[in-house]
């Protein structure tokens, strides 16, 4: 249970910068201190850090990076921030939007050039809502690498990570932070001293609760993330008086293989593919995103959906680790005819054949999607699919830098917090995800509050 209590009369260590959480944000925050010349240390509570970015396709967007003007793709972070607001609908605070996507080019050409990192940018599809190609990631285009990568090279710069440590307890005088309680796998605790604390513990979608309490639509979805996040960051944030905003935003996914339980990239749907029930019939637009089909998926009967695409569409996605693990698991299902599809995975062939039959390319349908002017061909290929929750905003308001913000708009001395323990970009419920949102803030802010000097 996360606490909050008054300085104790010693510590048992003490640092100048502790960040609590080793996702990507908690290990870029940790770079970019150790690089501004602070003592550092994080503390993770798993074994090894893995966290919600290790479950996604380690994808950081980013407006005007040196590789997306290799790739000859114009780009800027006011196109990138109008992206943003028009997704969010115009509920974001426009002073973070522009802060991310003006921190967003810096961050990735930062990872590439200084520490090596060798981000691509994702050039054969488009991500909904995004009016550029700016999609940034690692070979494998998996969150475990991104993790892996960062994790080796904060060892490699002699940053001191402490894992199997779970933070429960922030000491404090007032609203400066000065430590903070930690409890063992065996149960013994220690307290560590800080001048600087970084919360980069994400959010709340580990806990049913919460979640019930801020975004009801969406409690019965299966839970993608980490199931670490329990709200710490909230909770803490909540006793100190800190402000919170957007607490029912979330980031939904309606492309989860079932019963596999693995993310199905949206490519398979931004190229032409389709969703369907268990009728065989298609239920909405399909354009809008993989967040917004979280909860029409779970809407349909029995809760999930079958994505149907192409040949051509898999040789896209299987760029993706996450999609030739489905196909290794047999999530992916092919064939030659769309009546040997239907009889596969138990749909009413008729109902399948009219709704092909129903696009036009070039053609705007009945639910409003703008077709393109390429046809699903045979061989076809489906998977079936369940909507989830993947993963919340922590909600606590910062400024630019990261720098919590109290609740009567004032800032804490020396607390941050960014990524999902955060309040992000967002806007207030699902409809406002833009892809890579999170990551964006873990990125950004992340750098941001690591660097800040007190």
């Amino acid at each position: 249970m996360a606490e909050i209590a008054p300085t104790p009369d010693a510590f048992d260590i003490e640092v100048g910068t502790l960040i609590v959480g080793a996702g990507a944000c908690g290990l870029i925050a940790a770079l970019a201190a150790h690089e501004a010349g602070q003592e550092v240390l994080v503390i993770e509570a798993d074994p090894v850090p893995q966290g919600s970015t290790a479950l996604s396709a380690g994808l950081i967007p980013a407006a005007g990076a040196a590789l997306q003007a290799e790739a000859g793709i114009a780009d800027d972070a006011a196109r990138f921030a109008g992206d943003i607001q028009a997704k969010a609908k115009g509920e974001n605070d426009p002073a973070l939007v522009a802060a991310l996507a003006e921190g967003s080019a810096g961050v990735i050409d930062w990872l590439s050039t200084r520490y090596g990192l060798p981000f691509s940018v994702v050039s054969d599809f488009d991500y909904p809502g995004h009016s550029r190609r700016r999609m940034h990631g690692l070979p494998s285009r998996s969150g475990a690498e991104l993790i892996d990568r960062l994790r080796a090279t904060v060892e490699a710069q002699g940053i001191d990570l402490l894992c199997g440590r779970r933070a429960e307890i922030l000491y404090h005088e007032g609203r400066t932070i000065t430590g903070a309680g930690l409890r063992a796998p065996d149960g013994t605790r220690e307290t560590v001293g800080c001048a600087k604390l970084v919360l980069a513990c994400n959010g709340f979608g580990g806990s049913r609760d919460k979640v019930a309490a801020h975004m009801p639509a969406i409690s019965d979805a299966l839970w993608f993330g980490h199931e670490g996040n329990r709200g710490e960051a909230l909770d803490w944030g909540t006793a100190l008086e800190a402000g919170t905003r957007h607490l029912g935003a979330y980031q939904g996914h309606g492309n989860v293989a079932h019963p596999h339980g693995i993310l199905i990239t949206w490519a398979t749907i931004t190229e032409g593919g389709i969703q369907v029930n268990r009728e065989g019939k298609r239920f909405w637009n399909e354009a809008q995103g993989y967040s917004e089909a979280a909860r029409v998926v779970l809407a349909q009967p029995g809760g999930e959906a079958v994505t149907i695409f192409d040949a051509r569409i898999a040789g896209i996605a299987r760029q993706f680790e996450d999609f030739r693990n489905a196909e290794a698991q047999g999530a992916v299902r092919s064939a030659d005819t769309l009546d040997e599809l239907a009889a596969q995975l138990d749909l009413p062939a008729d109902a399948l054949h009219a709704e092909m039959s129903a696009i036009t390319p070039g053609e705007t349908d009945r639910f409003g999607r703008l077709w393109g002017e390429t046809r699903l061909a045979p061989p076809y290929c489906a998977v079936r699919v369940t909507g989830a929750l993947f993963h919340t905003q922590g909600g606590l308001v910062t400024d630019g830098s990261g720098r919590v913000m109290a609740a009567d708009g004032t800032p804490f001395p020396n607390l941050f917090a960014a990524g999902g323990a955060a309040c992000g970009v967002s806007g207030a419920g699902d409809s406002g995800y833009l892809s890579g949102n999170g990551l964006l803030a873990a990125a950004v802010l992340g750098r941001a509050a690591g660097a800040a000097a007190l």
